[in-house]
C-alpha cells in the first residue's frame, strides 16, 4: 500500500497558465509573419500549427524555413516569454495557493520550447509573484516524447495513490498521459485545442474540461479541498 497520504498535481504550462498564444503571436509578428487568430490556431492539426491557415501560410513558409531564421525567431520567443509573457488570470493566485497548501506536491512537466527554458520560465513566473524553485520538481521535455513516463516517475517517487494524483494541460495528448499513468485529469480548452476538438476528434468527456482559467482553477481547488478562489 502507498505510504503517503499527499496529493500530487503536475501542472503544464504553455497554453494552460501561460499565454502561449500571445507571446508566440508576438514574436512572429516581429519577424514579419502571422499566426492568426486563435480559433483557427486551435483547429489545425500540429504540423501546421505554426505555419498559419491559407491567408497566412504562403508569407510564413517562406520566413519559418531556413536555419538562420529558426534560429532568430527562437532567440525572440526567449526574450519575450523572458520579459513580456503572461500568466491566465487567476493563475498566479491558484499557483502560490497550492504551494502554499499543506500535504499536497506540487510540480510541473511542460514542453517550453525556448532558450534555457528554467531561466525563461523561472523570469515569466518570478513577474508574476511565483518562485517554481519551491515546485517540488520541474521536467522539461523534449517535443516529440510523450508526458507519461515524467507522470509515472513523479508518482512512484513521492508514493502517491494515483487516485489522489492529478494533471493538468490543454491537449489531447495531455489527458492521455495523465489516464496512462493513473492519474486524473484537468484538461482547459481556451490553449492550444479548442472543446470542439478536444471532444468530437478525441472524445474526451465535457466533464473534465474547463473553458476558462477561473473555471480551471476553482475546479483544481475543489478537488484538491482549497478555498474557492
Amino acid at each position: 500500500m502507498y505510504k503517503s497520504r499527499d496529493r500530487l498535481i503536475i501542472i503544464d504550462a504553455d497554453g494552460t497558465v501561460i499565454d502561449a498564444f500571445t507571446a508566440i503571436g508576438t514574436a512572429f509578428t516581429r519577424h514579419g509573419m502571422d499566426l492568426g487568430d486563435l480559433d483557427r490556431f486551435q483547429k489545425r492539426r500540429n504540423l501546421f500549427k505554426y505555419l498559419g491557415g491559407l491567408k497566412e501560410f504562403p508569407r510564413n513558409l517562406t520566413k519559418h524555413f531556413g536555419k538562420q531564421g529558426r534560429k532568430e525567431l527562437l532567440v525572440t520567443l526567449t526574450e519575450v516569454y523572458r520579459e513580456e509573457a503572461s500568466l491566465y488570470p487567476g493563475m498566479a493566485e491558484l499557483i502560490r495557493e497550492l504551494l502554499a497548501a499543506p500535504g499536497i506536491r506540487v510540480g510541473m512537466v511542460t514542453r517550453n520550447v525556448t532558450h534555457a527554458p528554467e531561466v525563461t520560465l523561472g523570469k515569466l513566473f518570478e513577474r508574476h509573484g511565483v518562485d517554481i524553485r519551491e515546485l517540488d520538481f520541474l521536467h522539461y521535455v523534449p517535443l516529440r516524447q510523450e508526458k507519461t513516463p515524467y507522470f509515472k516517475e513523479a508518482r512512484e517517487r513521492f508514493d502517491i495513490n494515483p487516485a489522489r494524483a492529478y494533471a493538468c494541460g490543454d491537449e489531447h495528448k495531455d489527458y492521455v498521459a495523465a489516464q496512462s499513468a493513473g492519474m486524473h485529469p484537468f484538461i482547459v480548452s481556451y490553449g492550444f485545442e479548442d472543446f470542439a476538438r478536444l471532444t468530437r476528434k478525441f472524445l474526451i468527456p465535457e466533464v473534465v474540461i474547463s473553458p476558462t482559467p477561473l473555471i480551471f482553477g476553482n475546479c483544481v481547488r475543489h478537488a484538491l479541498d482549497l478555498p474557492p478562489g
